[in-house]
């Protein structure tokens, strides 16, 4: 087995924003297969695709009404399969998102369910009566808004859903739902997909006596619903690492092939997802950077309880941005967002990049009549829409940003006429140019890839770090310069690169810029 995944670099698509090629609007796999020699010059190891399969769209992908098909919104099998094949030949693994959690309401597996108690796949829903006095069986929150619990006229029960009232959950302590769903794995390895991204897999047991959730203290009406109780029995059960274990079997199945799960948990519990022996998930994704303020103390106190608490052969991984979280950009602002991703791509561990970082889109106006997100149309005084992160690529200055040659599906940036791929493609110093050196750098310098993590404490607003034996990180998080007070060793140091300019070349400096980061080769590099 060769890990493929420690030294990678993994992309993340949002397939309706990346390219659309037929005129309809929204992102379609050609359009990504036209686009897989920018991500390869971008310095891309893999690239992972949000839900491409049938469905309703009533969650965007994330509901989906056959497992073994893609929609027609986004192609055919066929241009999957030369997706695929041309991503292998470009150099690319080529991982795809699996949502076992729930399905559409419209899948074959819930029409049969719901069509009468004593189907043989009733039970692989969640069905339950009424509360002894009536209305749902407990006080279990839809993670968009609401009861989780929906009412069923024809065989008078409730259905569960953690998500929409058309995302029932399946029920994964049955094993004839656990065996279908690993065939499904097998049919996408069968044709050569590298891994999974496993949607809200700490959701995947509940609680067998579906006790009440206890409520959050500390909730207030400006946060979500779902926040209003502590999700005790609903999520996070000690059963989902069975089922984590069975999956991973079936990964194992095949050479080479990569598990990562999507975990909102303190890290404490996240690192339970790694599993006995390693033998859960490869990466149990690692959301600290998207969750903590932007502050150097909290940034150094969060990698050190992290860093801690990987069990011995697991693997760490980061993340600043993905389909669900506002971008990096809209919320540490430009400046900062070079300094995060000089952060990203220099820490210990696989990086997650999410489309159009790269080239700091961050915040976009999307007018009430606009609004695509089903949880910001459910919760709509809530301050979040998810719609937000997941806005078109700008290629270019043409009519919407080149991303298509129709109005999309959502609006692009205001400054979507210098915020793009061509304009920033001749700037040494843009946004683009900086990743594209910060992740040749990685490739070329095995410290930043495999060399151990080590903390330096600079304190004030430094987060300060030794990869491996030859490589240094300093990043200021303020916008005010900093005294650089740095070991001996440094001093004869180089420094390779400039978060602010995206160059390198000069001795280390006694001090730092406010919005600075620096990568420093030090004595005795030897490269």
């Amino acid at each position: 087995m060769t890990q493929w995944w420690r030294d990678a670099a993994i992309y993340q698509i949002y397939p309706r924003s990346f390219q659309d090629t037929n005129g309809d609007g929204i992102g379609d796999l050609e359009g990504i297969r036209q686009r897989l020699t920018y991500l390869r010059e971008l310095g891309a190891d893999a690239v992972w695709l949000s839900p491409i399969f049938q469905s309703p769209m009533k969650d965007f992908g994330y509901d989906i009404s056959d497992y073994r098909a893609i929609d027609p919104l986004f192609g055919d099998m066929a241009q999957f399969d030369a997706l695929l094949a041309q991503a292998h030949d470009a150099g690319l693994k080529f991982l795809l998102d699996f949502v076992p959690n729930h399905s559409s309401d419209q899948h074959a597996w819930f029409a049969e369910s719901r069509s009468s108690r004593d189907n043989p796949k009733r039970d692989w829903y969640i069905w339950k009566d009424p509360a002894p006095g009536g209305g749902p069986p407990n006080n279990w929150i839809s993670n968009f808004g609401g009861s989780a619990w929906e009412w069923d006229e024809a065989t008078g029960q409730y259905y569960y859903h953690a998500f929409l009232t058309s995302q029932p959950d399946l029920n994964w302590r049955n094993p004839e739902v656990r065996e279908a769903m690993h065939d499904v794995l097998r049919f996408w390895m069968d044709k050569g997909v590298d891994g999974f991204r496993i949607d809200v897999v700490w959701h995947l047991a509940k609680d067998t006596a579906f006790r009440d959730n206890p409520p959050d203290p500390a909730w207030k009406p400006t946060q979500p619903e779902i926040d209003r109780n502590l999700q005790k029995y609903s999520a996070d059960q000690p059963f989902v690492h069975e089922i984590i274990e069975e999956l991973r079997d079936v990964i194992d199945e095949y050479p080479d092939r990569l598990l990562i799960g999507e975990i909102y948990l303190p890290i404490n519990r996240l690192v339970d997802y790694y599993g006995r022996g390693n033998e859960g998930l490869h990466l149990p994704f690692n959301f600290q950077l998207i969750t903590s303020p932007w502050r150097a103390d909290a940034i150094r106190e969060l990698i050190a309880e992290y860093e801690a608490a990987i069990p011995q052969g697991g693997w760490p991984n980061w993340v600043l941005s993905n389909h669900d979280q506002p971008r990096i950009a809209k919320r540490v602002g430009l400046a900062q967002a070079r300094v995060a991703a000089m952060m990203l791509l220099t820490l210990r561990g696989t990086p997650t990049l999410y489309y159009g970082d790269e080239i700091g889109i961050g915040d976009v106006h999307i007018p009430p009549d606009r609004i695509q997100d089903p949880w910001a149309k459910n919760e709509p005084d809530a301050s979040f829409n998810r719609d937000k992160a997941r806005t078109p690529m700008q290629w270019s200055a043409d009519a919407h940003a080149g991303f298509s040659e129709t109005e999309p599906w959502l609006p692009v940036t205001d400054d979507h006429q210098t915020r793009n791929v061509a304009h920033q493609q001749g700037d040494a110093g843009s946004m683009l140019a900086l990743h594209r050196t910060l992740l040749s750098l990685r490739k070329q310098r095995e410290d930043l890839r495999r060399g151990d993590y080590r903390a330096l404490d600079l304190g004030g607003p430094l987060v300060a770090y030794l990869r491996g034996d030859t490589t240094a990180v300093v990043l200021n998080l303020s916008s005010d310069r900093a005294k650089l007070d740095l070991p001996e060793e440094w001093q004869g140091g180089e420094v390779l690169l400039k978060a602010s300019t995206g160059e390198g070349g000069g001795p280390v400096p006694g001090s730092i810029e406010g919005d600075e980061g620096l990568i420093i080769a030090f004595r005795g590099a030897g490269e």
